[in-house]
């Protein structure tokens, strides 16, 4: 059975299933839930537990092996399965399912996962686990949530802060959650319960974003411009490779300019998403974006990304003298700027 992420705690309160799957690029989540499980199995005699980590070299016989021994204590036991690639191969996939379908009663399994691409969430093996386990898909906290998973976090420790003190907070960890939440704990040790004011968290809040290539993108789509020009000078802070950068923008000015077109000739929006194999929260961003900019801005940003390609390899162009980091923010921010109408 599916279950939510926020109902992970109701559902352990009234006991275990057999079988669990966490899938989650998530990292931090995905550890809490695991944890949650392997405490309350701890606390109901699972006392044994087998970890088994599926690498290059490992022998899917270790699972069925595991789940068929018994306890040298005859403890119940709790088998740790984790599949950090999340494909496991054609011997694995038929292995999960034989294991499934021999479960030990004696055993807890609990399977955890990175997010699964689209073709691999068709595999028979996924279905199998869908349909035997209790399935927790923790999804990643976007940027727009995180101002209210942080008021979550510090209200969790008897504290809180205004909107402008938690976008502070987003502005600094976005992209890593983890430090988001080393920096809640920091401010729950470092200051008493109770209202934090802006200044106490000004001070108290390293920069620690882990800035996201293909986030920037998003920024761009959204009309975010305080938000991409943090990203790009993130990005080139952090040493991340000019080109791919160059690249990513790139690829979305091209979708963009390929949906506006097909939008010119009268072709459905939702058809061509499809189409491009865009879902989830890009989607989203898609319809708002093209009633934002104009065929014609769009098709000047491809012709600019051209000339900033140009200045990455060496090759100055006459319509830019300068550097190539800037030439690449104000093409993002041609599209971030774009209102209807404009050329």
């Amino acid at each position: 059975m599916q279950l939510r992420f926020d109902a992970v705690d109701a559902h352990l309160s009234k006991g275990l299933a057999a079988l669990y799957v966490i899938t989650s690029d998530e990292h931090l989540l995905a550890l809490e839930t695991a944890d949650k499980i392997r405490r309350v199995a701890k606390a109901q005699g699972y006392f044994e537990r087998d970890i088994l980590t599926v690498e290059r070299s490992f022998k899917w016989g270790a699972l069925l092996a595991a789940n068929q021994s018994q306890s040298l204590f005859g403890d119940k036991k709790l088998i740790d399965l984790r599949i950090p690639t999340g494909k496991p191969g054609k011997d694995g996939g038929a292995a999960i399912q034989e294991y499934i379908s021999k479960l030990s009663p004696d055993n807890l399994t609990l399977i955890t996962l990175p997010k699964l691409d689209w073709a691999t969430q068709k595999a028979a093996w996924v279905a199998s686990l869908q349909q035997a386990a209790v399935y927790i898909d923790i999804p990643l906290v976007e940027r727009a949530q995180l101002p209210g998973w942080i008021s979550q976090r510090l209200s969790a420790q008897g504290q809180s802060a205004d909107r402008q003190s938690l976008d502070f907070i987003a502005d600094r960890v976005e992209g890593n959650l983890l430090a988001a939440h080393q920096e809640i704990q920091k401010l729950g040790l470092l200051q008493a319960p109770g209202k934090l004011s802006f200044e106490v968290i000004h001070d108290a809040v390293l920069n620690v974003a882990r800035y996201d290539v293909f986030k920037l993108n998003e920024a761009m789509l959204i009309g975010d411009v305080a938000r991409l020009v943090r990203m790009l000078e993130g990005l080139k802070g952090e040493g991340e490779a000019l080109p791919l950068v160059l690249w990513a923008v790139a690829e979305e000015l091209r979708t963009l300019l390929k949906l506006k077109a097909g939008m010119a000739q009268g072709r459905p929006l939702g058809v061509m998403l499809k189409e491009f194999r865009i879902w989830g929260p890009r989607e989203k961003l898609m319809e708002p974006a093209l009633r934002r900019v104009s065929l014609a801005s769009l098709q000047a940003a491809l012709q600019e990304a051209a000339q900033v390609d140009k200045m990455v390899k060496g090759l100055r162009a006459k319509a830019f003298a300068g550097d190539a980091w800037d030439a690449l923010l104000q093409l993002g921010l041609r599209v971030a700027r774009s209102t209807p109408g404009s050329a």
